[in-house]
């Protein structure tokens, strides 16, 4: 079974979609694969489903749900399968769960190799660092369950994994600056600085870049169009690490060049007091 939840919802057996047209039902199978090997309780998934006020016929319409996308694993599975539905999508006391290997959900793949990367990145190993940030990365195919309609428990997971992807992407381009490769960063960092024009994160990041490839100019314009979004957005001034970074930058402060070293901070915390 190989189950895609980075982009749009996938879901196979054998190669053939056991994905549901019907909108609750694709949301119980997102809800299911995101904790494979570990039961969903029933009031979860009411609560996904429903929300707050579920109608009297819950239960006996959640449990329709579940006999169809049995009889949709069933007939991808074939006769000849070594086990049925339903043990693959099994009922436990309180709840379900799907018994398949986390590695077949590529959401479990993407949290493998960022925890790699993490890992490699505080040994001092920007290079592997680097590479698992990357891999991890390319598991996204887009927007995480775009094509599904999202209740409250399916929505605070959508935002946590937006949050650990932006994070990624920062932690990789971390990598690779301290690797010496800011001058290729400067078409991905102009972008995302775009479509995130308050992270000062990434703001940081951009400046770091091209300060590094001789365009101090720009670097401080980065500086400058921040602040005035955070001024004119939210009334405040960019934080006191950004504000350090701008004020290195004037000076040419020689700390800016080291491309490496046994530091194992981030760009972002390279001016933290």
């Amino acid at each position: 079974m190989k189950i895609q939840i980075l982009g749009t919802l996938c879901a196979e057996v054998n190669g053939e979609s056991i994905v549901p047209s019907a909108g609750k039902p694709r949301q119980m199978l997102s809800l299911l694969a995101l904790y494979p090997g570990r039961v969903v309780p029933v009031s979860t998934l009411m609560e996904e489903l429903w929300g707050s006020e579920p109608p009297q016929s819950a239960l006996a319409t959640l449990q329709t749900y579940i006999l169809q996308l049995r009889r949709r694993l069933g007939g991808a599975m074939g006769p000849d399968a070594p086990g049925t539905a339903k043990d693959i999508l099994a009922t436990r006391h309180g709840g379900y769960v799907l018994t398949v290997p986390p590695a077949s959900v590529d959401v479990h793949t993407y949290e493998r190799m960022t925890s790699e990367g993490r890992s490699a990145y505080e040994a001092g190993d920007d290079v592997v660092a680097a590479d698992r940030f990357r891999q991890a990365l390319t598991q996204w195919r887009g927007p995480a369950l775009v094509d599904v309609r999202v209740g409250p428990v399916l929505r605070i997971e959508i935002l946590r994994l937006e949050e650990s992807r932006l994070g990624t992407v920062e932690r990789r381009i971390d990598a690779d600056l301290r690797l010496g490769r800011h001058t290729e960063l400067i078409p991905e960092l102009t972008e995302l600085t775009a479509r995130h024009p308050q992270h000062e994160g990434l703001h940081s990041q951009a400046m770091v870049a091209l300060y590094r490839s001789g365009r101090q100019a720009s670097a401080l314009e980065v500086y400058r169009r921040l602040r005035i979004r955070l001024i004119e957005g939210l009334g405040v001034e960019p934080s006191p690490r950004v504000q350090r970074l701008h004020q290195a930058m004037l000076v040419v402060d020689p700390q800016l060049d080291v491309l490496a070293g046994p530091r194992r901070s981030s760009t972002f915390d390279l001016y933290t007091a």
